[in-house]
């Protein structure tokens, strides 16, 4: 059902021939509409957008490769500091920032203007200047926006978006695809479904002569979204949740992302969004960051990225709270890290576990927040399960994403290659870790890092606790007659993150085990399934312990985190005495 919020916009009522009245408000642009129609409406039941699949010789991977050659013949794309409408006011830092393309970092993908922190202050201003009237507008209308953005992602931007995440981002076809078109539609239609539903959570139980009603508030002041480079889709998400319910946004993209992020900026521009409901900074985080966190009207956090910055940024504004700088307390809702696990029982299909460790091992470069980095192996089983993963890896190339046969694409940057490769230099050296293959890696032209698989001699190796975020899997083999032990193992492990897991398994006993003692170890837990790939309206995703607050994307509960519910109650009936029966005599 619809539910309408009170107007705080100029109002006019006037009178139709005599007897029947109109009410009118004034919108964004300064015009008067009349209210013609009434009823409690209901958003459309949302659904999963269909994939393509980019076969040889179809008319998707045609036009996919003109996009992709439409958009590296602009190289380098030109991103403003802030996105939208060009501002008299900005002041933009002179010099540009430039991003290489991961599979061809000779190349510069993007370059961007560097915010100034007058420019995020004043982003500050204008998306609060225009919070009433966005909170005030009905959620069918806010609804519209976001469900006309989606039909322009699934359709006219589809190619654009899909090419951008390829070149910028490094992911193959398929990758790109289930990202930047797929996921990103489901989230804007997802979260209109989801505000629904939150809006119809009215009170059902009433005294006689009283009515209870839930006003589901907006946030008073703004909300801060950061969003990560490796899911398009994420940033959608970060800004669609709270600007649903009624908040204004300045949103940080990573660096990495900021083309894509300003086409989604764009897109919304498009589909009716008003200017100032999100704001679109890109620069120096620290900058931007130190910005808002001055600003009294700072109401929430909305972060993926990792634990550490996670962390830090959770105790720079507990500072705040203490030293009372906020108007509210602020909300703090992050998605972080994850050190994911498979675990392999012996009854297990082995050639179906293989499969689906190399997809959560290895696709993306294991650059996904879900992406398996541990697995445990039963002793009876290891062997076979190794030589299926080095069977199936056979198929597997590395290489551009443009190239559409290429599974395993670039890492994202300099920094990231580094990081990862120094720890595979280690590994190769350490006596205590057997590789089985890769271990090898190329940057000579892209960041590339070929699929690496090592066994531990030991269960407490460090690779077992440490995110690399990147192609390298550590495995532990484990005596069969052990498996209430290993799990201990699991839960122990994985540097304190909680995010996702998986048990692969034909023993009904044992999938029940480890769902109940692994509880706590995973936010999303799978059976026979690999434990990448959650689709929104299907799995929420989201973990806890060092792996975020577990407000899980894709679920109401998110949305409901940037709310601040007024309860409101209306007697009809009289208060006839001051005294109960109790005080009479």
């Amino acid at each position: 059902m619809q539910h309408f919020t009170p107007r705080r916009a100029p109002e006019i009522w006037r009178k139709v021939q005599g007897t029947a009245t109109i009410h009118q408000t004034r919108l964004f642009d300064g015009t008067r509409r009349g209210v013609a129609t009434g009823g409690h409406y209901s958003v459309p039941k949302p659904f999963n957008e269909p994939n393509f699949d980019y076969i040889t010789g179809s008319p998707e991977r045609q036009k996919l490769s003109t996009a992709l050659n439409h958009l590296r013949s602009r190289l380098p794309l030109q991103v403003p500091a802030r996105g939208g409408p060009s501002n008299p006011e900005s002041s933009p830092n002179a010099n540009l920032v430039s991003m290489p393309m991961p599979s061809d970092h000779g190349n510069v993908f993007a370059q961007y203007a560097d915010v100034s922190e007058k420019d995020v202050s004043t982003a500050i201003r204008s998306a609060l200047s225009t919070k009433s009237a966005w909170q005030d507008m009905p959620f069918t209308d806010r609804a519209a926006i976001f469900l006309r953005a989606a039909e322009l992602v699934s359709g006219k931007y589809r190619y654009e978006l899909v090419a951008a995440t390829m070149l910028g981002q490094g992911k193959n076809a398929w990758q790109a695809e289930i990202d930047a078109a797929a996921e990103l539609a489901d989230f804007f239609r997802y979260n209109v479904g989801f505000a629904q539903e939150i809006y119809d959570k009215q009170p059902t139980v009433n005294s006689p002569g009283h009515h209870g009603r839930t006003d589901w508030r907006p946030l008073e002041g703004f909300v801060y979204a950061v969003s990560p480079f490796n899911f398009i889709a994420i940033g959608g998400n970060l800004i669609s949740a709270p600007a649903l319910m009624g908040n204004v946004v300045v949103w940080k993209p990573s660096p990495m992302s900021v083309y894509p992020s300003y086409l989604v900026h764009k897109i919304l521009l498009e589909a009716g969004l008003p200017p100032g409901v999100i704001q679109l900074v890109n620069g120096d985080a620290e900058a931007v960051t130190r910005t808002v966190l001055k600003h009294r009207e700072f109401s929430a956090l909305n972060f993926i990225g990792s634990s550490d910055v996670f962390r830090s940024l959770y105790g720079r504004i507990a500072e705040g709270v203490v030293g009372k700088r906020y108007r509210d307390f602020p909300r703090m809702v992050g998605e972080t890290s994850g050190k994911n696990f498979h675990l392999v029982h012996p009854s297990a299909d082995i050639e179906n576990a293989a499969r689906h460790t190399i997809r959560a091992s290895f696709e993306y470069a294991g650059q996904k927040c879900s992406a398996c980095a541990r697995i445990y192996l039963p002793q009876s089983k290891a062997g076979a399960f190794l030589d299926a993963i080095k069977r199936e890896l056979q198929a597997v190339k590395v290489g551009p994403p443009e190239e559409f046969e290429n599974f395993v694409g670039p890492v994202i940057n300099q920094a990231a290659f580094d990081k990862i490769t120094k720890a595979i230099d280690s590994a190769n050296q350490d006596d205590q870790l057997e590789r089985v293959l890769g271990g090898t890696y190329d940057g000579s032209k892209g960041y590339f890092i070929d699929p690496t698989i090592y066994v531990s001699k030991t269960p407490d190796h460090v690779l077992f606790d440490r995110e690399l975020f990147g192609p390298v899997l550590v495995a532990h083999v484990y005596p069969d007659g052990e498996f209430d032990q290993v799990l201990d193992v699991i839960d122990r492990q994985g540097g304190n993150f909680a995010l996702t897991g998986s048990i692969f398994s034909n023993d009904q006993t044992a999938i029940r085990k480890a769902e109940d003692r692994l509880r706590w170890a995973a936010g999303n837990f799978y059976v026979n399934c690999k434990t990448t790939g959650a689709v929104i309206g299907q799995q929420s995703f989201g973990g806890s312990r060092g792996s975020g607050t577990c407000d899980k994307a894709g679920s109401a509960n998110l949305l409901m985190r940037f709310t601040a519910p007024r309860t409101l109650k209306e007697e009809y009936n009289k208060l006839e005495s001051v005294m109960y029966p109790s005080n009479l005599r």
